[in-house]
């Protein structure tokens, strides 16, 4: 079974046809790299995966459950309620571009927090698991401190040790680096690259197209709210079989 089940995902923003009918599936332990230029939806697509955006229709099963609709006996999709979509979103933790760190907590109260009062989890057990996850992103020695004495990539791999700390089944990146000064750019990278090789379901977007071949066991290249091509790193990146991405790839040479 896959541990993510995406069909026929639709979402209109007006006027606006942001995504078209996408479908594909991400077995566990898989990462799958979004490539694609700007406005193709890749961002809302993510953003759907874990219901912070609606999406019109279509369907998103996460571990074989589905989020944010369920059909009623008729095949009529109806809205889950508010604590179900709640539920299936602890098991999807999703990093953005900006950190959106709690400026007035430390690091390890930013860790602590959601297993806190989300999943009510007991404090010591919180507390040890955040300090180890700190650890494993090199961060450690930062439990006491706050945002604003990190810089922008320690500060991304905080952000990354807390929504872990919520132990989801599956991780989605948006654009993580595209904030930060290109020094540091490889130290968040390294702790992704760090995650897929321990077998976290990922999927990835970014323009960091050397970061995509090498952790993508599979690259998807979307374009105007469509699938357009993907398949395996080398097929897309050595052999594209589509102008479109042709052209992308050479751009992004540049």
């Amino acid at each position: 079974m896959s541990m993510i089940r995406v069909r026929q995902l639709e979402k209109r923003f007006g006027a606006t046809h942001v995504l078209k009918g996408i479908d594909f599936e991400v077995a566990a332990g898989e990462v799958l790299v979004v490539i694609g230029p700007s406005g193709s939806g890749k961002s809302t697509m993510l953003r759907c995966l874990n219901f912070i955006e609606e999406y019109d229709s279509g369907e998103v099963w996460i571990d074989g459950t589905p989020l944010g609709y369920r059909k009623d006996g008729n095949g009529v999709p109806k809205r889950q309620n508010e604590r179900e979509i709640a539920r299936m979103r602890t098991r999807v933790g999703m990093v953005f571009q900006s950190f959106n760190l709690f400026p007035h907590r430390t690091v390890l109260q930013n860790l602590m927090m959601a297993p806190l009062h989300v999943k009510g989890e007991p404090k010591d057990e919180v507390r040890a698991r955040s300090l180890e996850l700190l650890d494993k992103v090199g961060l450690g020695a930062f439990a006491g401190s706050y945002p604003s004495r990190l810089s922008g990539g320690q500060q991304q791999r905080v952000a990354i040790a807390r929504a872990l700390a919520m132990r989801p089944q599956v991780m989605l990146f948006d654009e993580v680096t595209s904030a930060l000064d290109p020094e540091l750019v490889g130290e968040v990278l390294g702790t992704m690259k760090q995650l897929a090789e321990a077998g976290m379901t990922m999927i990835i977007v970014t323009h960091e197209m050397a970061f995509a071949r090498e952790v993508g066991d599979r690259i998807m290249f979307m374009d105007a709210g469509r699938i357009v091509e993907h398949g395996r790193p080398e097929e897309l990146f050595d052999h594209p079989r589509t102008e479109r991405l042709s052209q992308f790839l050479l751009r992004s040479r540049r």
